[in-house]
């Protein structure tokens, strides 16, 4: 139930900020992202040994794939979203400078494991597989959205049945595309039609597809398809589920397996929660709905399949 209330809550919050979606800031000046004070306990929990890829910089490899978790500023070549805020505020915390790195998704994890980043803040949800070779510092609830087209007969996704015979855009290799082939299995077996799955490269192309009538819904990460809603006012959410669905999935800055700097990212992170500048982040980018009440170290990870 719990879940189940929390992710009924996310639809509301994202239907009712909908509006304010559409002043989010991308110029490269930056003048409303927050800073914060060293944090002295999580300064003291870095390692005595460990080695910055840079000398007095937290270098944070970020994928700039969509606002509003992080994206390329008006300049196109400044990074800016909540995951670039979050970075610049851990860095404040553990009393460094910041080195944002912009990272093809595919290329962050060679770059953690071999010590050319720090820590990556990329939307990369905690799984039971990644914790063999990495640590986390949770830092976000993972949710999803279904968006349809504005004049769209369906009203309503929350289970699977609600996408039997639909043409359903995901990404392809991710936990949703997990979630919606196993829905589309139960459908199959409760003699339900069957969903067409269709992939695109790009945003503007699954766009087109929901506008053209060539899909039906797109079910992808809910911050950014909440900001295309709002900026274009074109579609419209109609269903949530979290991304580790049928259980709880986070997300978290990645770090090197045993180095150590996990934990001082977790103490900062629990200090930013603690005086606020956290939940002012997330007010900022308009994902509050997503909030983590405590960072943890290495939490419970989606399960293996």
């Amino acid at each position: 139930m719990k879940l189940k209330s929390l992710l009924t809550g996310v639809a509301i919050l994202a239907l009712a900020s909908a509006a304010h979606a559409a002043e989010f800031d991308l110029s490269p000046e930056q003048p409303g992202r927050l800073k914060a004070e060293r944090n002295e306990a999580a300064i003291a929990a870095i390692p005595a040994d460990y080695k910055f890829a840079a000398d007095g910089k937290f270098t944070v490899a970020v994928s700039p794939w969509d606002p509003p978790i992080a994206t390329y500023a008006t300049d196109n070549q400044a990074l800016v979203g909540f995951d670039p805020d979050l970075a610049s505020l851990v860095a404040d915390s553990l009393g460094l400078e910041l080195n944002l790195v912009a990272t093809a998704w595919a290329d962050w994890p060679l770059g953690v494991s071999s010590g050319k980043f720090d820590a990556v803040f990329s939307n990369v949800t905690v799984t039971e597989e990644r914790k063999e070779k990495f640590d986390f510092s949770s830092y976000r609830q993972d949710v999803l959205g279904f968006y349809v087209r504005n004049d769209s007969p369906i009203q309503s996704i929350t289970e699977p049945k609600d996408i039997a015979g639909l043409k359903v855009i995901t990404g392809a290799g991710t936990n949703q595309e997990k979630i919606i082939l196993e829905w589309d299995r139960l459908n199959k077996e409760a003699g339900l039609a069957p969903i067409e799955v269709q992939y695109y490269d790009d945003s503007a192309a699954s766009t087109l597809a929901i506008q053209s009538g060539r899909a039906d819904v797109e079910f992808n990460p809910n911050p950014t398809l909440s900001y295309s809603s709002a900026v274009t006012g074109d579609t419209r959410l109609v269903g949530v589920q979290s991304g580790g669905w049928p259980v709880k999935a986070e997300i978290a800055a990645t770090t090197r397996k045993g180095s150590g700097i996990a934990d001082a990212i977790t103490i900062a992170i629990n200090g930013l929660i603690e005086n606020g500048l956290y939940a002012q982040s997330l007010e900022r980018w308009n994902i509050a709905a997503e909030a983590v009440e405590t960072s943890q170290t290495n939490p419970p990870g989606l399960p293996k399949t």
